[in-house]
């Protein structure tokens, strides 16, 4: 059915006045019939109207009409259950063609004012929360922290507060020094004596070993007794005093928890607190910390000592052997070229050679003289040339002598090698004597060195004595306590909750 034709149908009147026969009820299947005609899909539990439909309803007539056919006093929200009834009872009488796929629009509700409205969406809504209680988990949770916190909290408060006993510190402070002065010895040496005398930081560090050491705690408690005084208050406190019948090794472990090192690697300072049961022994311990530092420094002062007087004996020695070997070098030279000063003899040979040079020129003087004087059979003549003769070839067998060493070469090697060999044999015995004469300046410095101490122990702060007893630190350790305490039950209970929420 079309439009047109769902205009055929019997309408009210205008005004809202029906006819006299006609029930409201089916006013209503009138009206729902005109939707229907109007091209509306099948009504159901998510069936909409079509767009005829919703053409149908823009009309002010039919509005009126669904107007009056609804009871007074009835919205349009409570009418649509029996509409959707009526409309069902006239599709049923008047089949009407669906579509393969409806199309899917919000529902249409009509307005009291005569437009259309659209239907509120329906959101299921959950009661409100009601107040919080106290459940199994929580009393756990609870009795947890009790029993992991407080309860460890109390206890520790309690040990430190009634039974933990009073401990006094001893406070002490030293370092390494080296004399730095430079004697008349080093100034000759040109200060190779002062090489590793430096601020004494390798000492320290040495030291800083030592304090932590089995050896200084064997000393002192050879001396003192440190098993005894450290197992005063046992067991009345078994935390911070030592058991009995302590051996070595847990006497050095007990060690580092009664004496407290503080090291400054810049300045090489160590300060030392001391913790004893008593003020007195507090101090009688640090002063044999003092002391056994003191005999540790002096130890190593005399190993210095001893090492720097065998290292000097030892160049000495090989100084000596070496001018030694030089000067009989030397000497075997001489003996066997049989020139006891090569710069001498080459003077000498050099004297000879100017002197025969001199001669030359007087003669080819007087040859000169004679030539324009005589006759060419004049026997002056052939005198002459025989004496210039003889002193040119005395030059030439001089010159040659530079090649040999000596005019009959009976050695049998040249002049300049010898002259080399010679030089060599003197830089050589130069050398060790040089050496022989630095080696002895060590030897009177190392001497010098080991008749005085070099490298001392130099206390700033001497052993004190203690007059309020400052262990153990009770608010320190009882606040620390308590915050791992906190912490460890704070990561548990979290945990716990992790777990939970995945499962």
């Amino acid at each position: 059915m079309t439009l047109s034709e769902s205009e055929n149908l019997p309408v009210a009147p205008e005004g809202g006045a029906s006819s006299g026969d006609e029930t409201p009820a089916s006013r209503r299947g009138r009206v729902l019939g005109l939707r229907a005609a109007g091209g509306g899909r099948r009504l159901g539990g998510n069936n909409v109207f079509g767009p005829r439909a919703r053409r149908a309803l823009r009309d002010n007539e039919v509005e009126d009409e669904l107007q009056e056919a609804m009871p007074d006093g009835e919205n349009a929200l409570s009418a649509k259950e029996p509409q959707a009834a009526d409309v069902a009872d006239v599709q049923e009488a008047q089949p009407l063609p669906t579509d393969p796929e409806p199309e899917i629009a919000p529902a249409l509700v009509p307005g009291r004012r005569g437009r259309r409205q659209q239907a509120a969406t329906v959101v299921e809504v959950h009661p409100p929360a009601g107040p919080a209680q106290m459940r199994l988990r929580h009393r756990g949770l609870l009795l947890s922290f009790l029993l992991l916190v407080i309860l460890p909290f109390l206890i520790s408060a309690g040990y430190l507060w009634g039974v933990a006993q009073d401990q006094y510190a001893s406070t002490v402070g030293f370092t390494v020094r080296r004399e730095e002065g430079a004697t008349s010895a080093t100034e000759l040496l040109g200060g190779l004596a002062q090489i590793g005398a430096s601020s004494g930081s390798s000492e320290t560090d040495i030291l800083y070993e030592f304090i932590q050491s089995q050896e200084i705690i064997a000393q002192i408690d050879e001396r003192i007794g440190l098993s005894d005084i450290y197992a005063e208050h046992w067991p009345a406190d078994p935390l911070f005093a030592l058991w009995p019948g302590a051996t070595i090794e847990d006497l050095q472990w007990y060690w580092g928890r009664v004496v407290r090192i503080s090291y400054d690697a810049g300045t090489h300072l160590i300060e030392l607190n001391v913790l004893a049961p008593n003020a007195e022994d507090a101090q009688r311990i640090a002063t044999e910390i003092v002391a056994a530092s003191q005999r540790m420094i002096n130890d190593l002062n005399v190993q210095a000592r001893a090492d720097t007087m065998r290292y000097a004996n030892e160049d000495l020695a090989s100084s000596i052997a070496r001018l030694k070997a030089a000067r009989e070098a030397l000497s075997r030279f001489r003996t066997r070229t049989q020139i006891v000063d090569p710069q001498a003899d080459i003077q000498g040979r050099m004297g000879v050679l100017n002197n025969l040079q001199q001669q030359l020129a007087q003669a080819l003087i007087e040859n000169d003289i004679v030539l324009g004087t005589t006759q060419d059979d004049d026997p002056r003549r052939e005198q002459a040339a025989r004496r210039i003769q003889v002193i040119r070839d005395r030059i030439t067998a001089e010159r040659q002598t530079f090649a040999t060493s000596d005019d009959n070469g009976t050695v049998g090697e040249n002049y300049p090698e010898l002259l080399a060999a010679f030089e060599g044999l003197a830089v050589d015995l130069q050398f060790a004597e040089e050496t022989y004469r630095a080696s002895l300046a060590a030897l009177d410095v190392a001497r010098a060195n080991a008749s005085r101490q070099t490298m001392y122990l130099a206390p700033y702060v001497k052993p004190t004595l203690p007059q309020v007893a400052e262990y153990p630190q009770r608010f320190v350790m009882i606040g620390l306590i308590g915050m791992f305490l906190a912490l460890a039950w704070s990561i548990m209970a979290l945990i716990y909750y992790s777990v939970r929420d995945r499962r």
